[in-house]
């Protein structure tokens, strides 16, 4: 049985629906990050950043989100949420994965902390403004890759869709424009997904949420 610490409306989020696309069997722990449950002993034993998603297979510990789904769409062949291991499909996923990181949430991230994740004296107010264009050359990119492709990897769905449809939801949510038509319809695309409501809904519910 495989189990995800997690916390609703964080990454963890793109790690259940990982597993709810896949139709695997998992046990949610709630880690309620606000009242500072990363931080007990018995957690950082598992996760020392103190942070989710940590998924554990049968002992096995690993943590960072993309890697998580990577290693579900690998144990869980039958669902193709990762391309085969070799091929050119991979090199791509692993490209646009690794985007989606490092050039796509990393001025996401970088608003988050500097609204509110930091401690008040770390906040600098006027790094924002650089965060919000380094997003929108950022999405000036994905918008470029995807073309009028299904999905962001060979027309088929995968992990990285799932990294990147989270990602455009948090900008989404810090009320950055998506203005191009292309991404409008892949994301409302990747938003539809039944597995995404049913992550959505497992997670409120393990953390005692109303739906």
């Amino acid at each position: 049985m495989l189990t995800v610490y997690g916390c609703p409306n964080t990454r963890s989020t793109r790690v259940v629906w990982a597993l709810e696309e896949a139709g695997a069997d998992y046990e949610y722990v709630p880690i309620d990050l606000r009242a500072g449950a990363g931080l007990r002993p018995d957690y950082l034993a598992l996760n020392i950043g103190g942070k989710v998603p940590t998924l554990v297979d049968s002992g096995f510990v690993l943590t960072e989100s993309a890697a998580i789904c990577t290693y579900i769409g690998d144990r869980f062949a039958q669902a193709k949420l990762v391309p085969l291991a070799g091929t050119r499909e991979r090199a791509s996923y692993n490209q646009w994965c690794y985007f989606a990181l490092s050039e796509l949430e990393q001025p996401l991230w970088t608003l988050a902390k500097h609204r509110f994740a930091l401690p008040k004296h770390y906040r600098v107010p006027a790094v924002l403004d650089t965060a919000r264009w380094e997003f929108a050359a950022a999405i000036q990119v994905l918008a470029a890759g995807l073309g009028q492709h299904s999905f962001i990897v060979d027309e088929r769905f995968s992990a990285a869709d799932i990294l990147i449809g989270h990602t455009l939801a948090w900008a989404r949510a810090f009320e950055l424009p998506l203005e191009q038509d292309n991404l409008q319809t892949y994301a409302a695309r990747l938003w539809d997904r039944p597995a995404l409501a049913r992550a959505k809904r497992r997670e409120r519910a393990e953390s005692g949420l109303p739906d």
